[in-house]
């Protein structure tokens, strides 16, 4: 089945001085995507208000979300949906949960497993994995955390309580295919979302995130491990998130110019396409 791509410039659940850069990134990302099959989410502009859920910024995040499960809807194909901050992926993956039982490959920097209560900066995008699991959209035990390692210490509590599996990126393949197993065991049709904050990867390989983490993964092993995971499970949905462009112009850019007259960096671009391509193939 072909790919669909689903761009939502969504910053309001990030908690970075920089998070106004993931619109830049979004738009960045969208510009190489094939016109045909690209789709646009709006997100406002506004940052929203809390709206008692100690979640900065949530009315926006809440309106973002019927905007991207409305327009997920809609669409025939397998959804690729691009932020943003890590808050988009929970409309795509309660999207994707509605086609069978998710196993969850999370190559992410950070679990993102922080509650309203133990998160240190309000801020969505650090909760989503966590949301998704206590309100039942994903079982625990289906996440396979690859690269996770800047953790806070309700989210490392939290991983060792449910027994959470990290995974290798060698490891990806069979780590799939045993968790689709064991869900067929027990009665279900497992499908596989694929989640990749671009943080995952080392700084060194790849730097244009709002909280980079040394020692990630290298770009060969990220795109080797989304392979194997396509090729132990069908693939229902999967996200592109935390794209923050320093827009330096290197000179070698094919982006237009933005208001101020920098670019985004043609590497990091071309590391994204690579991922892209691994995503929808």
């Amino acid at each position: 089945m072909t790919s669909s791509f689903v761009v939502v410039p969504q910053w309001q659940g990030s908690g970075s001085s920089r998070a106004m850069r993931l619109v830049d990134g979004a738009e960045s990302i969208r510009r190489q995507l094939p016109k045909a099959a690209t789709h646009l989410v709006d997100a406002p502009l506004e940052a929203g208000d809390a709206e008692g859920t100690g979640i900065l910024r949530y009315s926006s995040i809440r309106l973002v979300r019927e905007r991207l499960q409305r327009q997920l809807s809609e669409l025939d194909g397998t959804p690729i949906v691009v932020g943003g901050d890590c808050g988009v992926e929970y409309g795509a993956i309660e999207h994707a949960a509605r086609s069978g039982r998710v196993v969850l490959l999370w190559a992410d920097a950070h679990a993102d497993l922080n509650t309203p209560e133990s998160s240190p900066s309000g801020a969505f995008h650090g909760m989503v994995l966590r949301a998704l699991i206590d309100e039942g959209i994903v079982d625990a035990a289906d996440v396979l955390l690859l690269g996770v390692r800047d953790l806070d210490d309700a989210e490392a509590e939290f991983i060792d309580s449910r027994a959470m599996r990290r995974v290798k990126a060698q490891e990806v393949g069979a780590a799939v295919a045993d968790r689709a197993a064991a869900a067929r065991e027990s009665g279900h049709e497992p499908v596989l979302y694929v989640h990749v904050d671009l943080d995952v990867l080392d700084p060194a390989v790849f730097a244009g995130v709002g909280f980079p983490a040394p020692f990630g993964i290298d770009l060969a092993s990220l795109t080797q491990a989304v392979t194997d995971a396509r090729a132990a499970l069908a693939l229902a949905g999967a996200g592109l998130t935390e794209y923050a462009p320093a827009l330096v112009d290197d000179g070698d850019s094919d982006i237009d110019d933005d208001d101020d007259g920098e670019f985004a960096s043609s590497d990091d671009l071309s590391a994204i396409l690579r991922i892209v391509a691994a995503l929808s193939r």
